[in-house]
């Protein structure tokens, strides 16, 4: 388990809770506007907005898989945006 490329461990930074992963700290995704995505384009400014990303290492019959850039959802189900 990583955020933003730092190893989560369980117990400590995360606990699963009927099979969803659930975190000690507060996670969000960016959302970028359609007038923030241009001005990225273009270069006249970058962002700086938080965009946590969620990466999951697992192994399944012996086949090591990851999953990557999963979705944050907020604890009422919503997604969790910034």
């Amino acid at each position: 388990m990583f955020i933003n490329g730092v190893r989560q461990q369980e117990g400590t930074d995360y606990e699963i809770v009927d099979g969803d992963l659930s975190f000690a700290k507060p996670l969000a995704k960016e959302r970028l506007t359609f007038w923030r995505w241009t001005a990225i384009f273009l270069a006249l400014f970058g962002t700086y907005g938080k965009n946590d990303m969620v990466d999951v290492e697992y192994t399944i019959n012996g086949t090591r898989t990851l999953a990557t850039g999963l979705e944050i959802y907020a604890p009422d189900g919503s997604e969790s945006r910034a």
